[in-house]
């Protein structure tokens, strides 16, 4: 154990809950110190049990609150507290968005020293049954009864118990008790650490539950045969992964057939169907994907003679909607295959005459190499949790009068604050960007994970 924290014998002490940090822990002081609490809500008092204690701030469990708050409402899951795939249960919906945005202009303010002109509304939609990709823990447990599948506990390595999930999409939670039985009748059922499941939907179809087994040895017959009928009576795809994601191949599909994957997901107001595999990155909630791309695209307000670069564009979620709105899209990707897959989807939906895909290591991008992807009216970033610093750096070295290497738009979609604040304060501090707007995207509710969306303009 570290040397600066050490567990102790639970001590109760009583708390005002002041504000809710990043992990929507409570944050309290007491005898001058920081005390992270779970489980409460600002303006509540509590009384909690010390459970860390650090030189500089100490941890603790809600046990009783003395005072509540009038936005803490009740969890709809009975596996809330102990299961960590959600954390803000407790906190009504619309009260977890306030924090989400309190969070976003913190970070501007304190990481970026920027501060937006403008506070977008943030962007929510429904707030249960809104998972349509998940990584699901799984672990044989004889001393509780079998095997387990699900998120892991809070704060542990330990795969919770769950017998029901409120958000992930009704179908895939109705198989978490099917798959635990599955699992335990195969020979690998010690080697079987992870299933990955996707949601695809059609108009007018049944959705298309892909489910990706991770697998350690070989299946045997016997194994296989189980996997084949379980995925016809589920009516779901299987799909085995033994490496990295290359590995991963089809083994049955909900007609028991061997033809590729169903899964595709709709952007009805631009006219576009988006198939994807099973691995591939593809944003969790469907619902607030579509209005995230609409907001994407009326913020940067592409007109039909502008060039536009679509950053870290995957299978081309943004770019293929700019197609329609935009004269020529240029789509820029790390991976090959995922270039490739967009390039498919673009011919698939008659724009490849409008859209080209690269492949290019977006980390590893200085201003010689931004002029050469080309001139560009606007552009749309939309990075990993890493951010895009060289990307924004490279921007903001472009020589003032060099306009055709300076975007006169960016809108940046954002998966963390943090970097979000770091790449914004580079823009509006060193390129001569203001900062528009920007807004939070509650793309997880009942999670602490902040996403976001910004705008920067050319001054």
């Amino acid at each position: 154990m570290r040397r600066d924290a050490r567990a102790v014998d639970p001590v109760l002490v009583d708390l005002d809950i002041e504000s809710l940090d990043l992990e929507a822990q409570g944050v309290a002081h007491a005898d001058g110190k920081v005390v992270f609490v779970s489980g409460g809500l600002p303006g509540e008092r509590v009384r909690a049990a010390l459970k860390r204690r650090k030189p500089r701030f100490d941890a603790a469990d809600t046990v009783t609150v003395l005072r509540e708050s009038s936005q803490r409402v009740r969890p709809r899951c009975a596996h809330f507290g102990v299961c960590g795939g959600c954390s803000m249960q407790h906190l009504d919906p619309l009260a977890q968005i306030a924090v989400k945005q309190r969070a976003l202009e913190d970070q501007l303010h304190h990481l970026g020293n920027v501060t937006p002109d403008t506070v977008l509304r943030p962007i929510a939609g429904p707030t249960w049954g809104y998972r349509y990709r998940a990584r699901l823990s799984v672990r044989h447990v004889p001393k509780k009864g079998g095997v387990l599948v699900g998120f892991r506990e809070r704060g542990s390595s330990y795969v919770a118990d769950m017998r029901e999930c409120h958000v992930l999409h009704p179908r895939v939670a109705e198989l978490l008790l099917p798959l635990r039985q599955l699992v335990s009748e195969l020979t690998l059922r010690d080697r079987l650490p992870q299933i990955e499941v996707a949601v695809g939907e059609t108009a007018g179809s049944q959705p298309c539950i892909a489910l990706v087994l991770r697998v350690l040895q070989a299946l045997t017959e016997d194994d296989r045969l189980r996997l084949r009928q379980f995925a016809a009576a589920e009516t779901v795809e299987l799909w085995l992964q033994s490496a990295g994601p290359d590995s991963v191949e089809l083994l049955c599909d909900d007609r028991g057939g061997d033809g590729g994957s169903s899964l595709a997901y709709p952007l009805p107001e631009f006219n576009v169907v988006m198939p994807y595999r099973p691995t591939d990155f593809t944003q969790v909630n469907h619902a607030i994907n579509e209005v995230l791309v609409r907001r994407a695209l009326a913020l940067l307000a592409p007109a039909p003679s502008d060039q536009v670069a679509d950053l870290f564009c995957g299978l081309g979620n943004f770019s293929l909607p700019l197609a329609r709105r935009a004269a020529t899209v240029l789509g820029v990707e790390g991976s090959p295959a995922l270039v490739a897959r967009a390039a498919d989807n673009a011919a698939l939906n008659g724009l490849a005459d409008r859209t080209r895909f690269i492949a290019r290591n977006l980390f590893d991008m200085d201003p010689e190499r931004w002029r050469a992807l080309g001139d560009f009216n606007r552009v749309l970033i939309d990075p990993p949790r890493e951010g895009a610093l060289e990307v924004c750096k490279s921007i903001a070295a472009q020589p003032a009068a060099n306009t055709g290497h300076r975007p006169l738009r960016i809108v940046y979609v954002s998966c963390n604050p943090a970097t979000l604040a770091r790449d914004a304060g580079v823009l509006a501090n060193s390129g001569g960007y203001r900062l528009s707007a920007a807004g939070a995207v509650n793309m997880f509710p009942h999670t602490s994970h902040v996403e976001s969306i910004a705008v920067f303009d050319r001054t």
